[in-house]
C-alpha cells in the first residue's frame, strides 16, 4: 500500500509547487497594490462600473442583467482575456494545489503515519512544510483586495467571447468565497488531520527548546567553539540528530504558531502542546509568511481563538506571551547576535589556521551558519515593525556588517577548501559509513524485499565510492540515495509497516547522519541555501539600507562593509521558476542596492584619501621656495647679530615639526584618518569582484570612479582661477600640488591592489582637454583663458613686455601695478610646468585659440589693405623712387593701426614660441626615444621637399614643441580663413600688398617715445621686436597657403622696408628721429629671426654701416641712463 502511495514524491513535488503558488501569490498581491504595474483595466474610468458590479455579485455575475455595467469589457474582451489570463490561472494553481493537498493530507492520515522529527526527519519536515505552505497560499489569498475582480473580469470576458464560463470558474469562485475568513475554513479543513499534525509538532519538543536557549547558556556550553575540548578536535561533530542542528528556527517557530492555530483542540488537552506553543509564542511578534508579508502571531490567535467558546484562558495565555515577547525578546536576541559575533570570530580564525579541521567539524559551519541567519531573519522582520518598548534600540544592530561578514567568510571557506571537505566524508562514507549500515541492517530481523533493496543499494552505493574518483575530477551525484532515505522513511512510518522505522531508532540516527554527509559530496550549496540564505534582505530595502547606513557611521564596522553588498551576490537563490516577473524585479533591486553599497563604500574610501592627501599638498606647499625668504631673513639677522623679535610674537614652525612625537599616547587627525582608511580598504580585501544575477560587480572600480570625479574637480579647484579679477595659481605651484597628491595617492595601493598609475594617467588626460569626461572645465581650459586674457590682452595694450633676453614677458614699472607679476607665469620653469600639465593636447588647445585671435587681427588687417588698396599698389611699384615713395606715404591711412595689430600678432607668435619650447624640453625629457626619429625627420626637410610632405612632417615635429620654418598651425588658420567667393590671386595680392603697407608704416615707429631698445631686456618697450616674428611667420604661412615662394617675397619686403627707413637718415627733425636707430634694429632682427633672409640678402638694399651704428648708439644710450 505504501509503495503504491508514492508518499515521499508527492511530498517534495508539491512542496516545491507550493512554493511557486505562494510566490506568484505574493507577486500578485504587489502588482495590484503598486500603482505603476496594477493592471490597467482596475484603473481606468471606463471599466469603473464593471470592477464595482463584479465586485457586489461575485461569483453569481449576471450577464444579462448587467450588460450595461459589463458594456466596458465586452469592447475590450480580447484584451482583457490577454492581460488578466496569468492572474487567473495562478488562482487556477491555488486551487489545483489544494486539491492535491487535501487528497495527499488524507492519504497520510488513511496511512496512519508516524511523525517524528529526530526518526524520520525528512518526512517529518516535509510533512510540516506542506500545512504550512498550504496555509501560507490561503492566507496570502486572502489578502490579495483585488482577486474577486480578476477572477469575475476574466471570466466575464471568457463568457463574451466564447458564449460561456470557463470551465474552472465555478470551483474557482466558490473557493474564494469559502476562504473570506481564512483560518476559521482552515480549522474546519484540519480537524481530522490534528493527530497527525499534534504529533508531528510534538517531536520538536526535542529540538526546538533547546535551539531556543538564551546567549548565556550558548557562551556556558562554549557553544561552536572548537577550542573549548582541544582532546576533541579532531573528532567528528555528529548528534543523534545532525539535520536539527541547523533546522531554521523560523520554520520551526511557523510549523508550531501555525500548525497549533489549525489544530487547536490539543491545547486544551494536551500540556505539552500548549507549553511548546507557549515558548514560539514569547520568542517574537511576527513570522514570515512569505518574502515581506508577515504574520502579526498575537493578533491573529487572539482574533481565531476570540470566535471560539472555551478559549478564554488561550486569549490570556497569549496576552500574556505577547507582554513577555515586548519585555524580554529584544534584548534577548541582541545578546545572541553579540555572543555569535565573538562565536564566529573565533571559529573562522581557526578553520583559517587548519582548513582541514572544515572535515570533520563542517557540523559546526552550517550551525554557525543557520544560528546568524536566524538572529538577522528575527531582526529584519521586527526592525520593519517595531513594538512600542521603552527599548526601541533592541530593534536596530549597528554591528550587522561583522556578522554578515563572518557569514560571507564561513561561506567563502567552504568555496575554497570544497576539495578538503570532500576527501573527508568520502572517506567518511566508504570507511565507516557503509559498514556500520551494513551492521546495523544485518541486525534487522524482518526486513520485506523494497525495504530490503534499499538498504542494501545504500551500503552497495556508498562502499563503491574511492578516492580515484575524487582525484580524477569526477561530479559525484548522491541525490538518489537521499531519496531513496526519504522513500524509505515513508514506507517505514506508514501505522502496518513490516519494518517499523520508530522500533529502529539506529538506522534512522545513522541514515541520518549518512544523509548529512553525502551533501558534503554534492550539495554544499543548496545546504547553504537552506542555512545561510538571507535573501529576504531584498526585499526589505529600508532596513538593509539603514542596518549598512548605522555600520558605516562606526569606524569600528567599516572593516566590514563590504559584507552588505556581497550578501546581495546570493539574492537569486530565493527566486523560483513559476514567477519568472519576480525575476527581473529582483535582479533592478539588487542591482541597485550593490551599487548604492558600493558607491557608499567608495565615497568614504574616497573622502578619507583624499583628505589624506590634502594635508600632504598642505605640508609639501610649506616647502616651496617661496616660504624659505623668512627663515632666510631670520639666519642672516641672527649673523649680523641684530635684535631678536619681541616676546609676544610667536617664532614662525618650520616644516617638519608636526612628526615630533613628545608622547605616543597622543593621536594625530592625520594618525585617525590613517586608522580610517585601513580600516575601509581592509573591506577591499573581501574579494576582487563577486556576481550578481549574472552581472560582474569590481568594487575597485567603483573606488577609481569616484577619485576620477573628485581628483578632475580638486586639480581644477587648486588653479584658483577667478574670472573676475584674473587671479590664477602659477603653473608651478599648481604642479607641485598635483605631485603631492600623485604621491598621496601612491599610498592607496599599499593597501589595496589598485591601479593608481592609470587612475592618475586618466585624470591628467582628461585636464588636457577643453573638457573633462563631465563636461566641466579643465586646468587646459583655465590656463588658456588666463594667458589669453590676463597676460597677453595686457602685453597687447603695452602694459607688459616681451623680453628676448630673459625668455619671457615682465611688467613695466608704471603707477598702475598689474595683480600679478608677468615673469612669474611667463619664464621658462613656469611655461615647462604648464607644459607638464597639459601636454602636447593641452598647448594644442591653446595654440587654437591664439591662431583664433591671430586670425581676427589678420580679417582686420586687410580691411586696412583694401581702404589703401590704390596707394599701396603705386607704392609697390615705385618703392625705389625716394619722392614718390615719400608723397604716396603721406597718403596712407591707419599706419599706426597696421603695425599696432602685426605687434599684438608678434607677441602671441612669441608667447607661443616661448610655450612651444617648454613643449620640446619636458617632450625630451619624458619621451626621447619618440622624439630622435620625429627630430630626424625635421631634420630631412630640405627646401626642395614637396610641401605636403613638409607640412605633414611640421605638424608632427610642432606637436611636440620644435621649432618650424612655416607654422602648421597658422598655415590651417590662414587657410580656413579663406572665403568660397574669394579667388587665390586676390588673397595673393592682399598679403603682397599688406607686407608693402607693413613695409612703409615702419618709419611711423620712430615717432613714438617708447619704441625705444633696451638692451636689458633685448628688445623694445613697446613691444615692436615682436614684428619680426610676426612677419616672419605670418608672411611664410600666407605665402604657403598660396603655394608662392616665400623668400622671394620677403627679399621684395626687405627693399620696400628699407627703402622706407633710409628717408629717415634724410629726415632733420628731431621729434622723428629720435627712436631712428632702434627701428634700425627691427630689420636686423627679421632678418635673423628668419629661415629665409641672410644676413647678405640684406646688406644688398641696407648699409650695414647704419645697423653698426645703430646698435653703438642704443647701447651707449643704455650706459648713460644706467650710469
Amino acid at each position: 500500500m505504501a509503495y503504491q502511495q508514492k508518499l515521499a514524491e508527492k511530498l517534495l513535488v508539491l512542496n516545491d509547487r507550493g512554493q511557486g503558488v505562494l510566490i506568484r501569490m505574493n507577486h500578485i498581491k504587489k502588482t495590484c497594490s503598486d500603482p505603476k504595474r496594477r493592471p490597467s483595466f482596475l484603473t481606468d474610468k471606463a471599466t469603473e462600473p464593471a470592477v464595482k458590479y463584479i465586485n457586489r455579485k461575485f461569483p453569481n455575475i449576471d450577464f444579462r442583467g448587467g450588460s450595461q455595467q459589463l458594456s466596458s469589457i465586452q469592447k475590450q474582451k480580447t484584451a482583457v482575456l490577454e492581460g488578466l489570463s496569468s492572474y487567473y490561472d495562478s488562482f487556477v494553481d491555488v486551487m489545483e494545489f489544494r486539491d492535491h493537498v487535501y487528497e495527499l493530507l488524507n492519504t497520510i492520515d488513511a496511512c496512519q503515519c508516524f511523525f517524528n522529527i529526530a526518526v524520520n526527519f525528512d518526512f517529518t519536515k516535509n510533512y510540516l512544510d506542506l500545512i504550512i505552505t498550504y496555509t501560507s497560499v490561503i492566507l496570502m489569498l486572502s489578502r490579495i483586495d483585488d482577486r474577486k475582480v480578476l477572477v469575475g473580469m476574466y471570466n466575464c470576458a471568457h463568457e463574451l467571447s466564447n458564449g460561456s464560463s470557463d470551465p474552472s470558474y465555478p470551483r474557482l469562485g466558490q473557493m474564494i468565497m469559502e476562504y473570506e475568513h481564512p483560518l476559521k475554513k482552515l480549522t474546519e479543513e484540519f480537524g481530522p488531520h490534528t493527530k497527525s499534525v499534534t504529533e508531528a509538532l510534538l517531536s520538536l519538543q526535542m529540538v526546538y527548546p533547546r535551539r531556543n536557549f538564551t546567549a548565556d547558556q550558548w557562551r556556558r556550553a562554549q557553544l561552536l567553539s572548537l577550542l573549548s575540548t582541544p582532546a576533541t578536535l579532531l573528532s567528528p561533530a555528529a548528534c543523534d540528530t545532525m539535520a536539527c542542528e541547523y533546522l531554521p528556527m523560523e520554520m520551526m517557530e511557523r510549523w508550531i504558531i501555525l500548525g497549533f492555530l489549525l489544530c487547536h483542540n490539543s491545547l486544551n488537552s494536551n500540556a505539552a502542546s500548549q507549553e511548546l506553543w507557549k515558548m514560539a509564542l514569547r520568542s517574537g511578534l511576527y513570522v514570515t509568511l512569505t518574502r515581506d508579508e508577515v504574520i502579526n502571531v498575537h493578533k491573529l490567535s487572539e482574533d481565531h481563538f476570540d470566535g471560539i467558546k472555551g478559549y478564554s484562558k488561550r486569549i490570556a495565555d497569549i496576552k500574556e506571551c505577547k507582554e513577555n515577547a515586548i519585555a524580554n525578546c529584544g534584548a534577548f536576541h541582541r545578546e545572541k547576535r553579540h555572543f555569535l559575533r565573538g562565536a564566529l570570530k573565533e571559529l573562522i580564525k581557526v578553520l583559517e589556521d587548519q582548513p582541514a579541521l572544515l572535515g570533520p567539524k563542517a557540523l559546526y559551519v552550517f550551525m554557525a551558519l543557520s544560528f546568524s541567519r536566524d538572529e538577522i531573519l528575527w531582526l529584519v522582520r521586527h526592525s520593519e515593525n517595531i513594538p512600542k518598548t521603552k527599548t526601541p534600540e533592541d530593534y536596530s544592530d549597528s554591528n550587522m556588517a561583522e556578522l554578515l561578514y563572518y557569514m560571507e567568510r564561513l561561506r567563502a571557506l567552504l568555496s575554497t577548501y570544497r576539495y578538503v571537505i570532500q576527501r573527508y566524508h568520502l572517506q567518511y562514507l566508504s570507511q565507516f559509513d557503509a559498514l556500520l549500515l551494513n551492521d546495523t541492517i544485518q541486525s534487522i530481523y524482518v526486513c520485506p524485499e523494497e525495504e530490503s533493496v534499499l538498504m542494501t543499494s545504500f551500503v552497495s552505493q556508498l562502499s563503491a565510492l574511492n578516492l580515484k574518483q575524487l582525484d580524477g575530477g569526477e561530479d559525484f551525484d548522491l541525490k538518489a540515495i537521499r531519496l531513496d532515505w526519504l522513500r524509505l522513511q515513508a514506507y517505514s512510518s506508514v501505522g502496518k509497516a513490516t519494518l517499523a522505522l520508530k522500533e529502529y531508532p539506529d538506522l534512522a540516527k545513522i541514515m541520518n547522519m549518512t544523509q548529512f554527509h553525502t551533501r558534503m559530496m554534492d550539495d554544499v550549496d543548496e545546504l547553504l541555501i537552506e542555512t545561510a540564505d538571507i535573501s529576504i534582505l531584498c526585499f526589505y530595502p529600508r532596513v538593509f539600507e539603514k542596518m549598512f547606513s548605522q555600520s558605516s557611521e562606526d569606524t569600528s564596522m567599516q572593516r566590514y562593509l563590504m559584507a552588505f553588498p556581497m550578501v546581495c551576490a546570493h539574492f537569486n537563490q530565493s527566486t523560483h521558476t513559476m514567477c519568472p516577473e519576480e525575476m527581473e524585479l529582483m535582479e533592478k533591486q539588487t542591482l541597485r542596492l550593490c551599487v548604492k553599497f558600493l558607491e557608499e563604500i567608495a565615497q568614504q574610501t574616497c573622502g578619507v584619501v583624499l583628505e589624506i592627501c590634502a594635508e600632504q599638498c598642505n605640508l609639501h606647499e610649506q616647502l616651496l621656495p617661496k616660504h624659505c625668504a623668512e627663515t632666510i631673513s631670520t639666519a642672516r639677522n641672527k649673523k649680523l647679530k641684530k635684535p631678536m623679535p619681541k616676546k609676544g610674537e610667536v617664532p614662525k614652525e618650520k616644516p617638519g615639526t608636526e612628526s615630533h612625537r613628545k608622547d605616543r599616547a597622543v593621536v594625530t587627525n592625520m594618525d585617525k584618518m590613517h586608522l580610517t582608511l585601513t580600516e575601509l580598504c581592509t573591506s577591499y580585501s573581501m574579494c576582487s569582484d563577486f556576481t550578481a544575477f549574472k552581472h560582474i560587480l569590481v568594487p575597485a572600480e567603483f573606488l577609481l570612479s569616484q577619485l576620477e570625479q573628485r581628483l578632475s574637480k580638486i586639480f581644477v579647484r587648486m588653479a584658483n582661477y577667478n574670472q573676475s579679477t584674473q587671479d590664477i595659481a602659477r603653473p608651478s605651484e599648481l604642479l607641485s600640488g598635483i605631485q603631492a597628491y600623485v604621491t598621496g595617492l601612491n599610498t592607496l595601493s599599499r593597501y589595496i591592489t589598485v591601479d593608481v598609475a592609470r587612475l592618475v594617467k586618466t585624470v591628467l588626460l582628461q585636464q588636457t582637454q577643453p573638457l573633462d569626461s563631465h563636461g566641466a572645465q579643465t586646468i587646459t581650459t583655465l590656463y588658456t583663458n588666463w594667458y589669453l586674457e590676463g597676460l597677453l590682452r595686457q602685453a597687447s595694450s603695452g602694459a607688459i613686455a616681451h623680453c628676448p633676453t630673459m625668455h619671457c614677458f615682465v611688467n613695466h614699472t608704471s603707477e598702475n601695478e598689474q595683480n600679478f607679476k608677468a615673469q612669474e607665469f611667463s619664464d621658462i620653469c613656469e611655461l615647462r610646468a604648464l607644459a607638464e600639465l597639459i601636454g602636447p593636447y593641452g598647448l594644442k588647445f591653446l595654440g587654437e585659440n591664439l591662431m583664433w585671435h591671430i586670425t581676427s587681427q589678420v580679417a582686420e588687417l586687410k580691411k586696412l589693405v583694401f581702404e589703401n588698396m590704390d596707394v599701396l599698389v603705386q607704392l609697390k611699384a615705385n618703392f625705389d623712387k625716394p619722392e614718390t615713395l615719400s608723397n604716396l606715404q603721406k597718403r596712407l591711412t591707419g599706419c599706426e593701426n597696421v603695425l599696432k595689430r602685426m605687434t599684438i600678432i608678434g607677441v602671441i607668435l612669441s608667447f607661443r614660441k616661448l610655450a612651444q619650447d617648454a613643449l620640446e624640453e619636458v617632450m625630451q625629457k619624458h619621451c626621447p626615444f619618440l622624439m630622435g626619429p620625429i627630430k630626424y625627420l625635421h631634420n630631412f626637410i630640405h627646401a626642395d621637399t614637396d610641401i605636403k610632405v613638409t607640412m605633414g612632417v611640421y605638424e608632427l615635429a610642432s606637436a611636440t614643441g620644435m621649432k618650424c620654418d612655416i607654422d602648421p598651425a597658422l598655415v590651417s588658420a590662414i587657410t580656413n580663413m579663406r572665403s568660397d567667393n574669394s579667388s587665390t590671386e586676390e588673397e595673393y595680392k592682399i598679403t603682397c600688398l599688406l607686407l608693402v603697407y607693413i613695409a612703409v608704416s615702419m618709419p611711423t615707429l620712430s615717432i613714438d617715445p617708447s619704441t625705444f631698445y633696451s638692451r636689458e631686456h633685448g628688445g623694445h618697450q613697446n613691444n615692436v621686436h615682436c614684428l619680426s616674428t610676426a612677419i616672419n611667420h605670418l608672411s611664410a604661412a600666407m605665402f604657403t597657403a598660396q603655394d608662392k615662394n616665400i623668400q622671394q617675397h620677403l627679399k621684395e619686403f626687405l627693399q620696400v622696408a628699407s627703402s622706407a627707413l633710409l628717408q629717415l637718415g634724410q629726415n632733420v627733425d628731431k621729434v622723428e628721429i629720435k627712436n631712428r636707430d632702434s627701428v634700425y634694429l627691427l630689420l636686423d632682427m627679421i632678418v635673423e629671426e628668419s629661415p629665409f633672409l641672410s644676413q647678405d640678402m640684406l646688406e644688398d638694399c641696407f648699409p650695414y654701416v647704419l645697423l653698426r651704428n645703430a646698435y653703438r648708439e642704443v647701447h651707449r644710450t643704455f650706459i648713460h641712463t644706467m650710469g
